[in-house]
């Protein structure tokens, strides 16, 4: 798994599989020795991780060999690590049901969609929304990767497990 310093972690079987590797990603980033880099294989350009990762002191070069292919390269990048790191406004709650909130604007149906067509569709209705207002999604599973996006853009979150779903009701900031 490792050669002169590089870690590497191919999840493209997890990804063809429906799985959700979020969890196996971060535990080899921090399983990195100082200055060692880090090498992802995946099934599609991971986008949402390099702001994850950036967070963490990573930069990244992508290299797209062919359909579901990609190859991304993270490298340890001092001026991210020592760059002071702005507030981020809070994404409130993971868990509840939204009670309280107003009624959503617009309801998504994300199931049976592959990563990361669910968390780009969201991110795109989440746009259209005024401040305040609330959507609706539904999921296969639950999208670890969203969360950072979400954050970053102030908008909150309740997330519920039913037996149809994940059930998502994001709010956006503003």
């Amino acid at each position: 798994m490792t050669e002169a310093g590089l870690l590497t972690l191919d999840v493209r079987p997890e990804l063809r599989a429906g799985g959700e590797p979020f969890p196996q990603i971060m535990q080899a980033v921090a399983s990195l020795e100082p200055g060692q880099a880090f090498r992802l294989l995946a099934t599609f350009e991971p986008i949402p991780l390099y702001a994850v990762l950036g967070r963490k002191g990573f930069a990244h070069r992508a290299i797209h060999h062919g359909e579901e292919d990609w190859e991304i390269l993270f490298t340890a990048d001092p001026q991210a690590a020592a760059a002071p790191r702005q507030p981020r406004p809070a994404a409130g709650s993971h868990t509840g049901d939204g009670s309280g909130w107003p009624a959503p604007k617009q309801s998504l149906d994300n199931r049976d969609l592959q990563p990361p067509e669910p968390m780009v569709r969201i991110l795109f209705a989440l746009e259209r929304l005024a401040p305040g207002e609330v959507m609706e999604a539904w999921n296969d599973r639950e999208p670890l990767l969203l969360y950072p996006e979400l954050e970053a853009r102030g908008a909150a979150i309740q997330v519920s497990q039913e037996s149809a779903g994940v059930r998502l009701l994001i709010r956006r900031g503003g």
